[in-house]
């Protein structure tokens, strides 16, 4: 199995769920003294580790490790995590554009080169599951966060639209929309965190959903069910309820 992001703190929590002995973990990341210190992890728990450190913005980098690495690797399971965050700023000045930019790079274009990546030899076995890491954010945009939450929708859109495209050949998609997860990328983001749940918590949940092939794993439930709330009332309601909240506007 590949995850993209495994640095990050889910990526890291979920490839330590899933190192055991038999499996074989490809982990990327783009600082590799912590990619070592995971990989080393893993096979103290007796998984067989390959890592690779890269830049997902290199697009025909990408494109080449991953047509030799599906030829060489036969992939069963690619979870899609690499991401990043940015913000209005404490002060509420705006986003800066560069980093605009590097967000829609990394959370979009970069995710769905990946897919495009792996499924061609998925679809010719007919097997393998894709994983894509959106967030409750996708659910309704908020307004400290535009551009993250932009990039999660783009995220749930695409997978659920090509689940649909992938049921009848043997390849399952599943969009993983997760609330609060501590880790840096989580505690640099403005606003309150309710509901925060441990990385290792999350990746046993997502794992559960995995191997259940469920369309769609959100959690915790109280978030989840609050911003598909949000979704559904009418907006200006909405924007009301997250000034309430504290998260600008």
């Amino acid at each position: 199995m590949l995850i993209t992001g495994a640095t990050g703190g889910i990526g890291g929590a979920l490839a330590a769920v899933y190192a055991e002995p038999g499996r074989t973990l490809v982990l990327q990341g783009r600082k590799a003294d912590r990619l070592n210190v995971l990989a080393a992890d893993c096979e103290a728990r007796g998984a067989k580790v390959l890592t690779q450190v890269l830049d997902l913005g290199d697009r025909a980098a990408l494109a080449a490790w991953l047509g030799g690495l599906a030829a060489q690797e036969p992939l069963d399971l690619v979870i899609v995590n690499a991401g990043v965050n940015t913000s209005i700023g404490p002060a509420g000045d705006g986003e800066r554009w560069a980093a605009v930019e590097e967000l829609i790079e990394v959370n979009v274009r970069a995710a769905l080169a990946t897919v495009d990546g792996v499924l061609p030899a998925m679809r010719a076995r007919r097997c393998g599951q894709i994983a894509l890491i959106s967030s409750l954010a996708a659910y309704h945009g908020l307004p400290v966060t535009p551009s993250y939450c932009a990039s999660k929708a783009a995220l749930k859109a695409y997978g659920e639209a090509i689940r649909g495209w992938l049921a009848g050949q043997g390849v399952g998609v599943s969009v993983v929309m997760p609330g609060y997860v501590e880790s840096p990328m989580c505690r640099a983001m403005p606003g309150p965190k309710p509901f925060l749940w441990s990385a290792e918590r999350a990746a046993r949940h997502i794992r559960r959903g995995l191997e259940r092939n469920q369309a769609r794993i959100s959690f915790p439930f109280p978030l989840n069910l609050g911003t598909w709330c949000l979704a559904l009332l009418p907006p200006a309601l909405s924007q009301h309820i997250l000034r309430l909240l504290k998260y600008g506007g």
